[in-house]
């Protein structure tokens, strides 16, 4: 038997509400971090919100398997539109990577 409930639902919520871009949504939480001289917007997202999606990530090239935890960024002054999906450790390493990175000649460019 569940314990008696000593409010009605929905009443006297006493916690503040969650602000709407809190990353609740996607497992994960929301921060602003400093690289290349811009801000830049990095959200964590759990590997159970990415179920049944794949993506590139910029720092390795490679894909990102569905259900995988990564990371989401992009610089706060454009938006949500330019927002790419990187696996954690490149995000971590993307300072010491360099600009360009080497593909074999018959590798797709994506």
């Amino acid at each position: 038997m569940s314990p008696r409930r000593n409010r009605p639902k929905g009443a006297g919520l006493s916690g503040p509400s969650p602000a709407p871009d809190d990353g609740g949504r996607y497992g994960g939480f929301q921060s602003t971090e400093s690289w290349q001289g811009e801000e830049w917007s990095v959200r964590h997202v759990a590997g159970a919100s990415a179920q049944g999606k794949t993506y590139r990530c910029p720092g390795c090239d490679q894909m990102i398997p569905s259900g995988v935890p990564h990371v989401v960024a992009w610089p706060e002054h454009s938006g949500v539109d330019e927002r790419r999906h990187w696996h954690k450790s490149c995000w971590n390493a993307k300072d010491r990577r360099t600009s360009r990175v080497q593909r074999s000649r018959n590798a797709p460019r994506f």
